[in-house]
């Protein structure tokens, strides 16, 4: 490969000069913490252009920012493989719901974040159809626990019109379940729940899992949304088979709660915070294996947020007030 003669160097660095810096590649070249660094950038919201759509800098990527029952809610839309090249991520439709303002517990706090998730889920499912809701996680331990927990906050119809269907006519069949994990069942939770399908056969599959945060400011205090499916573990390194249209056969759509974040990444955040330039977050991980940290408060959080997540399934298949699931579940 010929290296590039000083001119052309010119004449590219002239091209640059119109194009805002988003990193800088070193010596070093591309290596992982390159690209990472590049997605949190993406995550941060540094790639946002000003037009009427808020249409990214980036090919085959569009991202929008909204206002929803007085949450932030920020949308990309991954169009096609420039897209996926770009963020690493699949074709489909990524919802970031903003909740930090939900812990300063204002007036029908609760009521709006159900009415947010709710409605962008909504626009995410398909409109008709029965809906089979995954719990994915470990209920015995918290910060991996809001699966199980909001399956507690879903409103199960699917017994309920089979048996009784002039009374229950207005309502969506729904059905649950809760997978464990493979360490107390000895089974994958794509095994168990692709098994769950044949027989339910379900027109859509929810899964709803924590998530590892890469930024500290989101930890309970951000619900994901996506059309694309879900590989249970993998936020924590702890890859397992993937839930998703290709592994199913049917949509499934992800709903998830960052509960933790990598220790590396909070001590990366609170160097830059102190004004500590060009942390390497790889280097503070060093070889060690990553230790996970969370909030003091994450068992009053990680119960809040996964009733959120159950009531906002409801809104988004059943057409009742928060009032009527209160009544309901109670």
């Amino acid at each position: 490969m010929e290296e590039l003669t000083s001119k052309q160097r010119a004449q590219l660095r002239g091209l640059a000069n119109s194009i805002d810096t988003i990193l800088h590649v070193g010596k070093d070249g591309i290596g992982d913490n390159l690209v990472k660094q590049a997605d949190d950038a993406l995550e941060a919201r540094e790639l946002w252009q000003e037009s009427a759509e808020r249409t990214t800098r980036l090919m085959g990527v569009k991202a929008t920012k909204s206002k929803l029952e007085g949450y932030p809610v920020t949308r990309v839309d991954i169009l096609d493989h420039r897209g996926e090249e770009a963020l690493g991520k699949p074709q489909g439709s990524y919802f970031t719901i903003d909740l930090t303002t939900f812990w300063q517990r204002k007036a029908d706090f609760f009521e709006r974040a159900v009415r947010a998730v709710g409605t962008e889920l909504k626009a995410l499912l398909p409109v008709e159809g029965s809906a089979l809701v995954v719990g994915l996680g470990n209920a015995a331990m918290t910060p991996d626990a809001v699966g199980p927990l909001a399956l507690d906050s879903v409103l199960i119809t699917r017994h309920l019109l089979s048996a009784m269907p002039k009374q229950f006519a207005g309502f969506r069949p729904v059905s649950a379940f809760r997978t464990g994990v493979l360490g107390t069942t000895g089974v994958e939770s794509a095994e168990a729940v692709r098994g769950l399908v044949a027989e339910v056969q379900p027109a859509m599959v929810l899964a709803i899992d924590a998530l590892a945060s890469r930024r500290c400011g989101r930890v309970c205090a951000t619900v994901q949304l996506s059309d694309t499916g879900i590989i249970p573990g993998s936020g924590v390194g702890n890859h397992r088979a993937a839930l998703n249209r290709e592994t199913l056969g049917v949509p499934v759509f992800a709903i998830g709660v960052p509960t933790v974040v990598d220790s590396a990444t909070l001590a990366a955040d609170i160097l830059e915070e102190s004004g500590v330039e060009k942390v390497d977050e790889e280097r503070l991980r060093g070889e060690h294996d990553a230790f996970m940290v969370t909030t003091r408060d994450i068992d009053q959080q990680v119960r809040d947020l996964s009733k959120v997540v159950g009531y906002g399934i409801n809104w988004a298949l059943q057409d009742l007030e928060i009032e009527e699931m209160n009544a309901l579940l109670s």
